[in-house]
């Protein structure tokens, strides 16, 4: 009768284990886009394309670094719910779908029935400025799925619809980018937000 050591039975088990736990620890180097979309819908009250909330789940080609903390979620701010995982950096920004509790938090950008989701701001025909040199303003990047942001600094004055040079800080170089309203500018080759 033949005997196998402990050690061997170990071995074995531990080289048959060893292929599914490296596929469940490969699945944890990004973040969970179902969790993402779960907390947002717990924080804003609402399900995926009911009125308040999310407008699309988060685009499943982003790759997040997954986060080891639960991502914080706020909002709705300016008609988005932006997801933050501080401990590592990342912030998305989703939007939502406009109605009672989006329009209670503040402006909600208007969605159309065609292709184009967001309307885009009509230029004001006084055009006064609605962004100073040296304001803070929120670079947004995106379409109607998904959307990033970053802060930046206006570089010169801008009216809605004109496009203004903004940077990050005052040696780095600068970004053209449109006016959509008061304190957000967005990159113009991103039509479709």
């Amino acid at each position: 009768m033949f005997r196998f050591s402990p050690i061997l039975l170990a071995a074995a088990a531990l080289t048959s284990v060893s292929p599914a736990l490296a596929q469940a620890q490969g699945n944890q180097k990004f973040e969970n886009l179902d969790r993402i979309d779960s907390l947002v819908a717990m924080t804003v009250g609402a399900n995926l394309g009911e009125p308040g909330g999310p407008a699309a789940p988060v685009d499943r080609r982003l790759r997040l670094a997954a986060c080891p903390t639960t991502p914080s979620v706020e909002g709705p701010v300016f008609g988005a719910a932006m997801v933050q995982c501080a401990a590592l950096g990342w912030r998305i920004r989703v939007p939502l779908v406009a109605g009672a509790s989006a329009a209670a938090s503040g402006p909600v950008p208007r969605y159309a029935a065609a292709a184009n989701r967001f309307t885009r701001a009509a230029p004001v025909a006084a055009k006064e400025a609605v962004v100073r040199k040296g304001d803070p303003v929120q670079l947004m990047a995106g379409n109607a799925v998904f959307s990033v942001s970053r802060m930046m600094v206006a570089d010169e004055d801008g009216a809605m619809g004109e496009t203004i040079r903004v940077r990050e800080d005052k040696k780095s170089s600068p970004i053209f980018a449109q006016v959509v309203q008061m304190g957000v500018v967005r990159i113009p080759a991103f039509n479709d937000f």
